[in-house]
């Protein structure tokens, strides 16, 4: 396992982090199973555990807890909050009422006095950057937290939010949590740019593309994936976006033979590649998906092979531009943008 700086943190983690959103009810994942795969992870050298408190609705943030009991302190631990938790209207977003709260919710959920670092799940476009960080500032300063950092911003919001951190001399997003993957190159044209600019550690989410790496979805198959029972329209290959990914999806199962590589060691290598990615987040469901990417700790691609990606998916494009999860408000909601 290699071990990079978390931004400008003095961190160091794995190269590869397990992402926990499958531990409960979203992915079926049992406490015997979550605490397995955490065994084995650790074992492995995965240093870095990220969650959120919307993924199983807490309870993926409670299998965390119990799976690392007892040895918290060597572990690097990250959790997320700002998506809705419930009906309820503010209990969601990143107003200083809601982090306060929820923080605390999570810390019991996970049953940790602190986490190492806090992540606002999505921009809130109702709060000003100057209440969140101001928030954030309060509860690292109470030990609650020791970094802070965003998930799926905007480039825009991240030069804005830096910005406002010095001029009210607040604390600063010292992370961003893009989604980035092979079929998913956007990211590279503005939002890597940036985090490179201000120092920021880069923890990517989504790096075998929902499943579309993984090896299992090929031309002739029947796609029969976890999430595409509770996504089918992503992988409904009667859509022109998704015929593209299918269509990549062959000509990079090509280069990952010649190369001698699995899909996985491909979409895993390529990603953690990036001069300005940190840790590439893997979110599997049982151990044999773990031992699957686990395979990829120590892939590092030739220029051959990423010279062949860039022939298939072009550097800075999206595939499925339209699943992107950071598109501005006005253009998901005609009543934003007309008077």
């Amino acid at each position: 396992m290699q071990y990079r700086t978390l931004g400008r943190t003095g961190v160091q983690v794995s190269s590869l982090g397990l992402g926990a959103m499958n531990f409960g009810t979203m992915g079926r994942t049992t406490q015997d199973e979550a605490t397995a795969i955490v065994d084995a992870a650790l074992e492995a050298g995965i240093n870095l555990i990220d969650t959120a408190d919307v993924y199983s609705t807490g309870e993926s943030e409670e299998m965390v807890g119990k799976a690392i009991a007892g040895r918290r302190d060597d572990i690097v631990l990250a959790t997320k909050a700002g998506l809705p938790m419930g009906d309820e209207r503010n209990h969601r977003g990143s107003s200083r009422r809601w982090l306060v709260t929820e923080l605390d919710n999570s810390l019991r959920r996970l049953g940790v006095d602190h986490v190492d670092l806090y992540q606002i799940h999505r921009w809130d476009p109702s709060t000003s950057d100057e209440e969140t960080l101001s928030a954030l500032t309060d509860l690292q300063r109470a030990g609650k937290i020791r970094h802070f950092g965003s998930s799926t911003f905007p480039a825009h919001r991240i030069v804005q939010a830096q910005w406002a951190a010095r001029e009210h001399h607040l604390g600063r997003y010292v992370t961003e949590q893009p989604s980035y993957s092979i079929l998913q190159r956007g990211i590279e044209t503005h939002v890597l740019p940036m985090t490179e600019q201000y120092g920021l550690g880069v923890l990517v989410w989504s790096p075998l593309a929902s499943g579309w790496l993984s090896g299992a979805i090929r031309e002739g198959r029947s796609i029969a994936t976890s999430r595409s029972t509770f996504m089918p329209q992503r992988f409904d290959t009667s859509v022109p976006a998704n015929r593209a990914k299918l269509d990549a999806v062959e000509q990079l199962a090509e280069v990952a033979d010649e190369a001698g590589l699995t899909m996985i060691q491909l979409a895993l290598g390529f990603v953690t590649a990036h001069p300005a990615v940190t840790s590439a987040l893997i979110g599997p469901r049982t151990l044999d998906h773990l031992h699957s990417q686990l395979a990829a700790a120590d892939t590092v691609l030739s220029a051959d092979v990423l010279d062949a990606i860039d022939t298939i998916v072009a550097p800075g494009v999206d595939l499925a531009a339209h699943e992107k999860n950071d598109t501005p408000p006005a253009l998901l909601d005609l009543a934003l943008r007309r008077r």
